[in-house]
């Protein structure tokens, strides 16, 4: 059978160019997704090069769109190709976990132990007393690279379960105390 003969199958046309579709669109929107994420972080250098991958792979599957306008099954393909793009893309984007975020503790608790614990795993801390609604309390703030954030909230229920903590994202931080930087798709201690 030849290349030209197989295309024109009812198996190529309704059941392989829809999954090639809905592939294309997983890859393109994933990309997209993480190209985002790292523009939002300011790696500028990564993300043009992902966007020129993203619209490559869009024009390939909207090209295939357009050459096969009659066949609903593409239209399905390249709708769930989106969706499934978008749940991949915020998988690929937590397990990069690039980036910091700043995390803030206020715990009723003596905080001395948790400070020192946190310190003695290579991350600053700046520890001051307040007032809460409920009384005295200490704050806690560190700066960490996203992909240790389980391992930090670990130390944190370690030391006081009932401790109250925020995380939030941040673009950039400087002169502080920092864990020693691993390659970005190493997994934490």
């Amino acid at each position: 059978m030849t290349d030209t003969v197989f295309i024109s199958t009812p198996l190529f046309q309704y059941v392989i160019m829809p999954l090639l579709i809905f592939l294309a669109r997983i890859c393109d929107v994933s990309i997209s997704t993480v190209r985002l994420i790292l523009l939002y972080r300011g790696r500028r250098v990564l993300a043009p090069l992902l966007g020129f991958f993203e619209v490559l792979i869009w024009l390939v599957a909207v090209t295939q769109i357009m050459s096969h306008l009659n066949n609903p099954f593409v239209y399905i393909a390249f709708a769930a190709g989106f969706a499934m793009g978008n749940y991949v893309g915020i998988i690929l984007e937590e397990k990069l976990a690039v980036g910091l975020e700043v995390i803030r503790i206020i715990t009723k608790n003596d905080a001395l132990e948790l400070v020192n614990s946190l310190t003695a795993e290579g991350y600053g801390t700046t520890c001051m007393d307040a007032q809460g609604s409920t009384g005295r309390v200490q704050m806690i703030f560190t700066i960490v690279p996203r992909r240790h954030h389980k391992k930090v909230i670990r130390i944190i229920k370690k030391f006081n379960p009932r401790a109250f903590y925020t995380v939030e994202d941040i673009k950039s931080a400087s002169e502080g105390i920092f864990p020693l930087r691993v390659n970005i798709f190493s997994k934490p201690f």
